[in-house]
């Protein structure tokens, strides 16, 4: 049990029997009236994000969460196994949990994944990954570092707005949070 003057980003909540994870909090305290704290929460299972306001000192239940660092094995029909880095364990992760972490999946990649009394409840990619381009229309001459954008197929299956120049065989950096282009390897 923690109060709420406890919580800060990242913190795992159980309410009414739901994993909450604390995406953004705020302490309030208004000229009239006690002290609160407004949250913005969001449902680790189903992605739900929802607002809540508890008022100062109110005493939350947390959630332990394991975060383990594990290894990319391969894709399994709907499931992705990944292999814990520390005993070898391999365990397979629904699909639905990998969630769009999946088109930015490399082969023996190292991620963080959260653990709720055994189970998967999400997936961390390292916030950017190198890839190579395996399809793309190509440049014409005179085109720029600047200006548009076309799009590019990776190594991984996803679609990447990439600027005019980036030919097929190129290495590029990629963020894994929203799928921009960060620039040639």
């Amino acid at each position: 049990m923690a109060t709420t003057n406890d919580l800060k980003n990242g913190l795992v909540l159980n309410l009414d029997g739901q994993l909450w994870t604390v995406v953004e909090f705020q302490h309030v305290k208004p000229g009239k009236g006690g002290a609160f704290v407004r949250t913005t929460l969001k449902n680790v299972l189903n992605g739900k994000v929802v607002d809540k306001t508890f008022n100062a000192g109110t005493k939350v239940e947390t959630a332990t969460v394991d975060k383990r660092t594990m290894q990319y094995l391969y894709a399994d029909g709907e499931d992705f196994v990944f292999m814990d880095s520390e005993n070898y364990d391999q365990i397979n992760v629904p699909g639905n949990t990998v969630g769009d972490a999946a088109k930015y999946l490399l082969d023996n990649a190292e991620v963080t994944i959260g653990f709720h009394e055994g189970t998967a409840l999400y997936i961390e990619l390292p916030t950017s990954i190198e890839v190579e381009v395996t399809y793309t229309e190509p440049g014409m001459q005179g085109d720029r570092s600047t200006g548009g954008t076309k799009p590019a197929e990776v190594a991984t299956g996803a679609s990447v707005p990439v600027p005019l120049f980036v030919n097929i065989g190129d290495k590029i950096k990629v963020d894994t949070r929203d799928g921009r282009y960060l620039g040639r390897v």
